[in-house]
């Protein structure tokens, strides 16, 4: 994947087309200040490669820009600031605080939740 993806966003969505014109995206919602990242969707095609995490980069640039905290709701999101501890500042005080293990407890149950919804 070249290291030019172009990144745009909408008032809920952050998204790239990819070459073969699929698209990955994390879909967000803002409420008083806070960015809520609700869902991130790559095409199996495409995973493994590093665009999620490019999305999340331009979301937390965006959090940055406009001075929002950020909440992260699906598994994507909780993994990458598992990650990258650098960018914890950011998030909403109730996560901030919450060390690696409880962390990667809300990640393995936000997986397990998407999981089982896919299934339904």
């Amino acid at each position: 994947m070249s290291d030019i993806l172009e990144i745009k966003h909408t008032s809920r969505v952050i998204y790239a087309r990819l070459p073969d014109n699929s698209k990955a995206f994390i879909r967000y919602r803002v409420e008083n200040g806070v960015m809520k990242l609700v869902e991130t969707y790559t095409p199996p095609q495409h995973r493994g490669k590093g665009v999620a995490k490019k999305l999340m980069q331009y979301a937390i640039e965006l959090a940055k820009k406009n001075n929002w905290l950020v909440e992260p709701i699906c598994s994507y999101s909780i993994y990458y600031f598992i990650k990258y501890p650098e960018h914890r500042e950011l998030l909403i005080p109730e996560y901030r605080k919450r060390s690696d293990e409880e962390l990667k407890e809300l990640f393995r149950k936000r997986l397990e939740e998407e999981r089982n919804k896919d299934k339904e």
